[in-house]
């Protein structure tokens, strides 16, 4: 006798659902490396006496920080409530926007934990870029 094996229900997600996901997992590794960078030598100091890498901390500086966290926390929202053609439009924009930022952010003294994440950070804009792009087309 033979047992059948059992058959899984594919269940197919909406691309708005996969882009949320990726901008939610995003976030994680985002807000997480700037996390552990505070337990790399000097980076506390650097910060009490008012700058980060060659960057001083001023209102400017934390307004601009502050915006590059808003765009993809905000992004995980939009992804599902914007309009397909405009949250194409808008993943397909912020996704490629992000990919130089967050290559920059490399720039100075990197460890290896920085370098993983912004691999896995380019990969997931670029699956965004990817499934933005790929998006759906409603048949007439």
């Amino acid at each position: 006798m033979s047992k059948s094996q059992p058959v899984y229900e594919n269940t197919r997600i909406s691309v708005n659902l996969k882009i949320a996901a990726l901008w939610t997992s995003f976030m994680f590794l985002y807000i997480y490396v700037d996390y552990f960078h505070l337990f790399m030598p000097g980076t506390l100091e650097s910060l009490i006496s008012g700058r980060v890498f060659t960057f001083d901390i001023s209102y400017f500086f934390l307004l601009f920080a502050m915006t590059f966290v808003i765009i993809p926390s905000l992004m995980i929202f939009l992804s599902v409530s914007l309009p397909a053609k405009i949250n194409r439009k808008t993943n397909l924009i912020v996704g490629i926007v992000f990919i130089p930022y967050m290559l920059f952010n490399l720039v100075g003294e990197a460890w290896p934990h920085m370098y993983l994440a912004a691999a896995v950070e380019v990969l997931q804009l670029c699956l965004i870029i990817r499934y933005a792009w790929k998006w759906p087309v409603q048949s007439k």
